[in-house]
């Protein structure tokens, strides 16, 4: 009888969060964010402004429009939001403030030449994640990549997106096959749901070590370059952050 927690091998799926993971985008969140915000009459250096933003800071990882439902109320003003953003973080993307994290390219490319199943996920809306993957020619980087809208819409913290993962790709048969990897604790609760074998957090984004280990981390890494050599030694039961 297998122990429920040891890993079921091989670990042959893996779903990576974007930005903050495999993406850096030199705060382009924040910015696009202050364009959103002024764009509803919030006005930049008041104390409400200051609010909002340390909420957006709070909830990186979070699907935006869900963000957005919170801090301004009402599904209209939301959507008012959640476009602005986008439009806002679109031409920013598009003037290049945006890179790969050191090392990103070389390890999806490692683990799919392993054999492995690469997916990329994002809380972002289709037309954001698409000018990222432009710009940084990943068109064809990952087996597949999803938003929110692409798993019914939910994005993190619910599980939603691993599992579209898990159900589109077939890669594996248990979800304990699946490697979660992210820089939020909303990256790391949606991994822990979705009752994946693995769930990394890495040191490049938004929240620290704690915060990863306290909503269920299993490894922390210094980035997401460190991830095919710890997936080389992993077929063993879960070792502690």
């Amino acid at each position: 009888m297998t122990d429920k927690n040891t890993i079921a091998a091989p670990l042959n799926l893996i779903v990576l969060d974007m930005a903050g993971t495999t993406v850096a985008d030199g705060g382009l969140v924040e910015r696009a964010f202050e364009r959103a915000a002024e764009h509803l009459g919030v006005e930049p250096g008041s104390a409400d402004h200051a609010a909002k933003l340390q909420y957006v800071r709070d909830t990186m990882g979070e699907s935006k429009i869900s963000v957005f439902r919170d801090l301004f109320g009402t599904e209209d003003r939301a959507r008012r939001a959640n476009s602005a953003f986008e439009r806002a973080y679109g031409e920013l993307v598009d003037g290049g403030l945006i890179a790969p994290v050191p090392g990103a390219r070389e390890a999806v490319e490692k683990l799919r030449a392993d054999g492995r199943t690469v997916v990329l996920t994002t809380g972002f809306a289709r037309v954001t994640q698409d000018a990222i993957l432009d710009a940084l020619g990943w068109r064809d980087l990952a087996d597949l990549t999803l938003c929110p809208a692409d798993a019914g819409g939910r994005g993190r913290p619910y599980p939603d997106m691993v599992l579209a993962a898990f159900l589109r790709t077939g890669a594996v048969a248990d979800v304990r096959q699946v490697v979660v990897v992210g820089d939020t604790a909303y990256d790391m609760l949606s991994g822990v749901r979705s009752g994946a074998g693995i769930v990394a957090g890495v040191r490049t984004g938004a929240h620290g070590r704690e915060a990863l280990i306290d909503n269920g981390a299993t490894h922390v890494l210094a980035s997401v370059a460190e991830l095919p050599a710890l997936l080389a030694g992993s077929r063993r039961p879960a070792e502690s952050a």
